[in-house]
C-alpha cells in the first residue's frame, strides 16, 4: 500500500457520499485535532456510528487507536487538512449562540440536577440528552414564542426540560407528565424548593391520558420513543392535551439514521396520517449521551395540528386498553395463577392491564402486568376493587424484591387491601401480588378507605366531604385540608398523582 492509499480510498468514500459527506469530513477534522473518543466523533458531527466506524477502517496505517480513542498520525495529519480542507471546515452558524452564552450560568444547575434524578427505567431504553440540548430547548421556546401566561406540558421529561424552561422563565406554568415515580418524585421536589409552578401528574400514555392535562396546554414538548408507534402515541395525547388545537403547536425530538431515511420517512407518515402539518423542522438541534446510531443527535419537529387532527384523536379509541375485560383464554400465564383465588371458591375475572376507569368486581381480578416496568402494580390495585386482586409480575418487579419495597407498596393501599407476595411464582421468572380486600377498616382509616376506593375522583372533594360529616363547615373543611397539604394539587384525580404525593396525601390525612 502507497502512503497516500488511505487518501485515495477516503477521497473515493467522501465523493459517493454526495453533499452529504460534511459530516464526515467533520469526523476527518476531530481525528486530525488529536485523540478522539468514539462517542465525540459520533456526536459533534452527528454522524451514524456505522459511519464513523467506516471511516476509521478506510483510514488504516494512518489511523493511531488507544482502546475507544483514535487519532490520525500527527506526521498525517497536515496530509489530510490539505487533501479534504478540514482547516475550512466551518461549524454551522448557531441561532441560539448568543443565548446560550447568556445562560451558560445556569448551565452547572441543569447537569447538577440531571446528575442527581434517578437512571432511565430499563424497560424505555430512554437515552438522555446532554445539559446544553436542554437549556436550548428551553432558549428556543423562550424566543419562539410569547410565553407570558402560556403553559407547557413536557410530556414525558427525563431530561428535566421543565426545570431549565423555569429556570429561563419562572413565571412559566408548566405540567409534567411520565410513567417513572421516580423522576416525578424528582423533579417535584427541586420545583418546591425553587418555587416553580410545575405540576407532576402519573400516566401511562399506553393506557390514557390525565384529565387534568386535557385540553389544557398550549405548547407541548416531548422527546417519545423513537419508532413510528411510539411517536403516534405521544402525538395524539399531544394533542389531546392542547387547550386550542389552532394555535398549539407540538415539538417533538426525533432522530433516525441517514443511512436508513426509511425509518424516518414510516415516522413522518405517522405525523401527517394524525393530520399534523410540520411547520418547522431544525436538524440536529439536540445532542445525546448514547443513540450512536441516529448521531447521537435529533432534529426538532415543530408541528402544527390541522382540524384533520383533532377528528383522528377522537377516533383512535385507544382508551380501550384499560377497561376491557377478555376472558381467560388467551391469557398466558395467568391460568395458574387462577387457582389461587379459585381454591377459596371465588370466580375469577381476568383482565387486560390498565387503570383508566374503575373497575369493580366481585370475587377476584387477575392482571397479567409481567410487562410492567414499575408503576403499574399500585395504579391496579387504585383503581380495582374486587374481593381479591391478583397481579402477575416479573420476579425483578421493585416493589416485591426486598422487603422495603413491599412494605412500601403495602402502606400505600394498606386500608383497602391486605397483600402476599408470592416470588418466582408460578414459575421462576414472575411473581404474583395477591391483595384481598379489607372488610373491616378502623375508623382512623375511614378517610384513606374512602379515597382509595374511589381513586378516579378528586381527593380534595373526597376529603372535603368526609370533614363536613364532622361538623365543620365546607369552607373550614377547605382551609384544613389546604393547611395539611400546602404542596399538593387535589383538584387531580388520585389516581394521576405521583406516587410520592399519594404517600404524602395519605399521611396528611392521618394527622387530620
Amino acid at each position: 500500500m502507497t502512503v497516500d492509499a488511505p487518501l485515495d480510498q477516503l477521497a473515493a468514500h467522501l465523493s459517493a457520499a454526495g453533499p452529504g459527506r460534511r459530516r464526515l469530513r467533520g469526523v476527518l477534522a476531530l481525528l486530525a485535532e488529536g485523540w478522539q473518543p468514539l462517542a465525540e466523533l459520533i456526536r459533534r458531527p452527528a454522524a451514524p456510528r456505522r459511519s464513523v466506524e467506516e471511516l476509521l477502517t478506510l483510514l488504516g496505517p494512518d489511523l493511531e487507536s488507544n482502546g475507544d480513542r483514535h487519532r490520525i498520525q500527527p506526521a498525517r495529519a497536515q496530509a489530510y487538512r490539505t487533501a479534504f480542507e478540514l482547516a475550512e471546515l466551518a461549524e454551522p452558524a448557531d441561532p441560539l449562540a448568543d443565548a446560550v452564552s447568556q445562560h451558560t450560568g445556569l448551565l452547572p444547575t441543569i447537569r447538577s440536577d440531571i446528575a442527581a434524578g434517578p437512571p432511565p427505567l430499563p424497560a424505555l431504553d430512554h437515552v438522555p440528552a446532554t445539559p446544553e440540548s436542554v437549556l436550548r430547548r428551553a432558549l428556543w421556546l423562550a424566543q419562539r414564542y410569547d410565553l407570558a401566561e402560556a403553559r407547557v406540558l413536557c410530556l414525558g421529561d427525563h431530561d428535566l426540560t421543565s426545570l431549565a424552561l423555569c429556570a429561563v422563565r419562572p413565571d412559566l406554568q408548566v405540567t409534567v407528565v411520565d410513567l417513572d415515580e421516580r423522576l416525578l418524585a424528582h423533579i417535584d421536589g427541586l420545583a418546591r424548593a425553587r418555587g416553580h409552578r410545575i405540576h407532576c401528574l402519573h400516566a401511562d400514555l399506553r393506557f390514557g391520558f390525565p384529565p387534568a392535562a386535557t385540553g389544557w396546554a398550549d405548547l407541548v414538548f416531548t422527546d417519545p420513543p423513537y419508532t413510528p408507534e411510539g411517536i403516534g402515541l405521544f402525538a395524539t395525547r399531544a394533542v389531546e392535551s392542547l387547550r386550542d388545537p389552532a394555535t398549539g403547536r407540538i415539538h417533538i425530538a426525533y432522530g433516525f439514521s441517514e443511512r436508513s431515511p426509511a425509518l424516518g420517512a414510516k415516522v413522518q407518515q405517522e405525523l401527517l396520517r394524525l393530520g399534523l402539518v410540520f411547520e418547522a423542522l431544525l436538524p440536529d438541534f439536540d445532542r445525546y449521551q448514547g443513540a450512536q446510531a441516529v448521531g447521537s443527535a435529533s432534529s426538532l419537529y415543530v408541528c402544527r395540528p390541522t382540524a384533520k387532527a383533532k377528528k383522528t384523536v377522537a377516533g383512535t379509541g385507544i382508551y380501550t386498553h384499560g377497561p376491557q375485560s377478555i376472558e381467560s383464554t388467551g391469557a398466558g400465564q395467568l391460568g395458574p395463577v387462577r387457582e389461587l383465588a379459585a381454591r377459596d371458591g371465588l370466580e375469577v375475572v381476568v383482565r387486560q392491564p390498565g387503570w383508566s376507569a374503575p373497575v369493580t368486581a366481585r370475587g377476584a381480578v387477575a392482571v397479567d402486568a409481567t410487562a410492567d416496568p414499575g408503576p403499574w402494580a399500585l395504579r391496579h390495585l387504585l383503581a380495582i376493587s374486587a374481593d381479591r386482586v391478583l397481579l402477575l409480575v416479573d420476579n425483578n418487579h421493585p416493589d416485591i424484591t426486598s422487603e422495603r419495597g413491599q412494605r412500601a407498596l403495602a402502606d400505600l393501599v394498606a386500608s383497602k387491601y391486605k397483600l402476599r407476595f408470592l416470588r418466582s411464582t408460578p414459575g421462576p421468572k414472575s411473581a404474583v401480588i395477591v391483595a384481598d380486600r379489607i372488610t373491616e377498616t378502623p375508623a382512623a382509616q375511614q378517610v384513606q378507605r374512602a379515597l382509595l376506593d374511589r381513586a378516579h375522583g378528586k381527593p380534595g372533594n373526597i376529603w372535603r366531604e368526609a370533614l363536613t360529616r364532622t361538623g365543620l363547615t365546607k369552607n373550614e373543611a377547605r382551609a384544613r385540608i389546604a393547611e395539611l397539604t400546602p404542596g399538593l394539587d387535589l383538584g387531580n384525580r388520585l389516581i394521576d398523582l405521583p406516587r410520592h404525593q399519594l404517600a404524602e396525601l395519605l399521611a396528611a390525612v392521618s394527622h387530620a
